[in-house]
């Protein structure tokens, strides 16, 4: 009878620590400017790897502060550029990473205000110079390009009493919700699902800037396998839809 307890108490605990790996949930660190995608794709991400998801949003170059501070996580998706910094510094596995979209940047406005033009550069300079007030995420992965961007079209100066930056891309989108920015610019993916916000529009082709999104496995991942299964999933065919849909092209 002893025997018996025993060996279904360590058979119980065999299984329950099975099933516990089984569900364990994956860290993932991820970009303001996938959220969107990573809100849509969940569902599917958590079938394909058989584990759910924990996801914690913030800009790129916030993550990665606290991925070199040493916060645990199991997958990254980051700017390309700082997940080549994270790979080049170990925190990523060797051979893990890959390519999974870019998005363009846009101009956001109230829900159903003025549409002024931004269809040339042309006019893109004479709605910035004519806006009352601009606004843009000042941890963005965008924002160093639109300040290059302000000076090529020569008006840098004229900008510089009008401009807002806000901690993150959240933050910038909500003051045009509120009416307390007239513009914000940032990337299309993060204008489109924003609330009380309206994409104006991509930058015209000739001053557009992309900024893609790589993602790639911890260095001290808890669980490896998953981790690598989400990152395949991410980089596979059946998200190209999905992320279409919310503004953003794949890339391979």
């Amino acid at each position: 009878m002893r025997t018996s307890i025993v060996i279904a108490a360590m058979a119980a605990a065999f299984w329950t620590g099975e099933a516990g790996a089984q569900t364990a949930e994956v860290h993932v660190l991820a970009s303001n400017g996938i959220k969107a995608v990573m809100d849509e794709l969940r569902p599917q991400a958590e079938r394909a790897i058989g584990h759910p998801l924990a996801i914690e949003v913030d800009s790129s170059s916030v993550l990665k502060q606290k991925i070199d501070g040493g916060e645990a996580f199991d997958v990254a998706i980051v700017t390309s550029e700082v997940l080549d910094e994270l790979s080049k510094a170990g925190k990523i596995v060797s051979g893990s990473s890959a390519g999974i979209a870019r998005s363009g940047i846009g101009v956001g406005i109230r829900a159903g205000g003025p549409k002024p033009d931004i269809r040339t550069a042309a006019a893109l300079k004479q709605t910035l110079l004519k806006a009352k007030s601009i606004t843009f995420a000042q941890d963005g992965a965008s924002r160093i390009y639109l300040e290059k961007m302000f000076d090529r079209l020569g008006i840098g100066s004229d900008l510089k009493p009008k401009i807002i930056r806000e901690q993150g891309s959240a933050r910038a989108t909500a003051r045009v919700a509120d009416g307390s920015a007239e513009l914000v610019l940032t990337l299309v993916s993060e204008i489109l699902p924003a609330p009380g916000v309206e994409l104006l529009g991509p930058l015209p082709a000739e001053v557009q800037n992309y900024v893609s999104m790589s993602a790639g496995v911890g260095a001290k991942a808890r669980n490896a396998d998953a981790a690598k299964a989400l990152v395949k999933f991410l980089a596979g065919p059946s998200v190209a839809p999905i992320l279409k849909a919310k503004g953003m092209e794949a890339v391979r």
